[in-house]
């Protein structure tokens, strides 16, 4: 079922798909301009944690929507077209990650009383360099990582749909996002990715369903798929034909492009940092009103991280198995004239099939399931990044900076990383063949696995010190970088072409790879920090999982004498500054501004009974609803391996 000679109408040229479009838009405008009539919300800790109120629902759908953006959508699916269903496990096996967090992690976070993760590592340390140091390569990470891929992904959508150039999309893109973003803070953001999680799944099963009733079903997908080769391809040579074991999750150790091995460690334990370890993830449970919401949002988004073989694989599939011409394309030139990317088109395949395959209405709802995804992920990736910038490192260079000029400075930090991010796209739209989530999962493995082996060793082992940590993670970053270069450097053959790249890229998979700086990482930590002097165990109170404090543990005496040995280190006054001298001197337009952008005429003041409540009452958990909660865990884990076994 060839439909690539057909020419259907492409763009969004009919009146019902742009009012759907231009509902959502105001929908979307509607919440996060609500969120600005919150109560208190100019302040550093409703700006940056929503001011710990979230229940569980907006905390697992946050956590969803967040990881779930358009470089899934467009991604993802374009991978599941060239290569198939394989690379779902990376989002099966985020299940018992994201109960890891809720679980283990979580608890220390409160505990330690943070606002960022680069902060705990300061407070579990001491010394200013590690913090420094994982402040600015989380925020590299978002820019080549999460907001470049974003930013193309989205705009490559725009561009398919409307026409538009590639940078006047991404301008629109980063214009609309950044308003709710930069007014409303963490809670705008968290409220706007619960309305676009319900978008996202009932556009995306939409699709799914047109499509599965277009090919004939699932089993007439997996005989249409096989045969999805384009015409144009080398003669006598297996370029451009699906892989056999494209149905199959665990494929061949050695020589398949997902080596199951290699995938089912990387997906796991590589990706630690990120359920555990990330801030965009992590300042979501962070913002819940308590432990036992935390941990209900994050049990919510492991059930709804099941959900993309059926959103976004099988229909990347389906476009190849309809479009295989386009999507499937090997030639070069043929390439470049479908998506303008001559190593390959499979990052088109689910616009694609949106604008080929669904009637007018429906083509509106899926633009605006793709803006949600864009819209989500930017959102969450801006102020997580605005957070790190402004609490992490321009808190060290202006250590009495009035919480006025923190949001002043967080705000004006997410234009500024806009920017920065755009200067990285063209590397992105080349690497992987244009498998734009191989792309990441590559990156991310290579600059990220060291983080959650750090923050693991912190968490569980007493012993490990600050030489250990800044040592380990060196190493590993060391590693990982040299082989991210190589990566850029010596890219993959095209299909017939003689492999002339290094061994150290032609013969050891990225996930293998990964692996290994794993336990470089680890054995480097463990041997510094046995050969370098033991952290004194008053250091350490409340920030290990052995150390951490328990509701019933915290009275306002012992947070006190906790704060006063941690006062050099932690800088946790700075944003307790009076306003009261700015006050007499506003005017009526600086008094608008400040009121827009949420800016106080006095600073919030927490004593330090008041923090103790906080903490205690975050920490406290119902006997009936942690058991409840711990069913449904079990439940999860348990329904992730028999997936995993059913599609093996």
């Amino acid at each position: 079922m060839n439909m690539s000679e057909s020419k259907p109408e492409i763009g969004l040229n009919h009146w019902s798909d742009i009012l759907v479009v231009v509902v959502y838009f105001v929908s979307v405008l509607a919440v996060g301009f609500w969120s600005l009539c919150r109560p208190n919300r100019g302040s550093v800790r409703s700006y940056f944690l929503a001011g710990r109120s979230m229940t569980w629902f907006p905390v697992g759908a946050s956590l969803f929507s967040s990881n779930i953006g358009s470089e899934h959508f467009v991604g993802l699916a374009g991978t599941g077209a060239a290569s198939g269903i394989a690379i779902v496990l990376y989002e099966w096996l985020s299940m018992p990650l994201v109960l890891l967090l809720g679980w283990l992690f979580l608890p220390v976070y409160i505990s330690a009383g943070v606002y960022t993760l680069p902060e705990y590592i300061q407070k579990r340390f001491g010394g200013e360099r590690l913090r420094t140091y994982l402040s600015v390569l989380a925020i590299v990470l978002y820019i080549i990582t999460k907001l470049a891929v974003s930013i193309f992904a989205g705009a490559l959508f725009i561009k398919l749909a409307l026409g538009w150039d590639m940078y006047v999309s991404i301008a629109a893109l980063l214009l609309v996002t950044a308003v709710y973003t930069v007014l409303g803070g963490l809670a705008a953001v968290i409220y706007t990715d619960t309305l676009q999680t319900v978008i996202m799944t009932v556009g995306a099963f939409s699709l799914l369903g047109i499509g599965l009733q277009r090919v004939g079903g699932y089993y007439r997908l997996q005989a249409l798929y096989a045969e999805s080769v384009p015409i144009v391809r080398h003669a006598n040579s297996t370029c451009g034909a699906p892989p056999e074991d494209a149905f199959h999750l665990l494929r061949d150790a050695v020589t398949s492009d997902q080596p199951w091995p290699g995938i089912l460690l990387q997906a796991s334990i590589g990706c630690l940092w990120y359920w555990c370890c990330d801030q965009v993830i992590v300042q979501r449970t962070l913002a819940a009103k308590n432990l036992t919401h935390a941990k209900g949002g994050a049990i919510l988004a492991g059930y709804l991280k099941i959900l993309p073989l059926f959103l976004m694989i099988w229909p990347g599939m389906i476009s190849r198995a309809l479009y295989p011409d386009e999507v499937g394309c090997v030639d070069a030139e043929k390439c470049k004239t479908y998506c303008d990317n001559p190593v390959g088109c499979s990052n088109i395949a689910y616009p694609k099939l949106v604008l080929g395959l669904l009637p007018a209405g429906l083509r509106g709802l899926l633009m605006a399931v793709m803006l949600s995804a864009i819209m989500s992920s930017l959102t969450s990736i801006l102020n997580s990044a605005s957070t790190l910038f402004t609490m992490d490192l321009w808190r060290k260079f202006r250590r009495h900076a009035t919480e006025r000029e923190l949001l002043i400075v967080g705000r004006v930090f997410v234009a500024v990383v806009s920017g920065l991010s755009i200067l990285w796209i063209p590397l992105v739209k080349s690497s992987q063949s244009g498998q734009l989530f191989v792309y990441i999962q590559a990156v991310q493995g290579y600059l990220g696995t060291p983080i959650g082996a750090l923050f693991l060793w912190a968490i569980l082992w007493r012993r490990m010190n600050e030489q250990g940590a800044f040592w380990g993670i060196l190493a590993g970053h060391t590693c990982g970088v040299i082989r991210m270069v190589l990566d850029f450097v010596y890219p993959a053959p095209d299909c017939g072409d003689a492999d002339t790249r290094p061994p150290v890229v032609a013969r050891i998979h990225y996930t293998y790879f990964c692996q290994m700086v794993l336990v470089i990482t680890s054995v480097v930590i463990v041997v510094v920090s046995l050969l370098t002097r033991k952290p004194q165990s008053s250091r350490i109170v409340g920030l290990t999982w052995w150390d951490r404090y328990r509701a019933e543990d915290i009275d306002v005496t012992e947070v006190q004498e906790f704060n006063l040995k941690q006062q050099a280190v932690c800088e946790e006054k700075s944003h307790e500054a009076d306003y009261s001298e700015d006050a007499d001197t506003t005017g009526k337009c600086k008094h608008w501004a400040d009121f827009i952008c949420g800016i106080p005429d006095r600073a919030e003041e927490h004593s330090m009974e008041e923090q103790a409540t906080q903490k205690r009452d975050f920490l406290k958990e119902s006997s009936f609803w942690s058991k409840i909660l711990n069913v449904n865990a079990a439940i999860g884990v348990v329904m992730i391996a028999f997936l995993i076994g059913f599609f093996r």
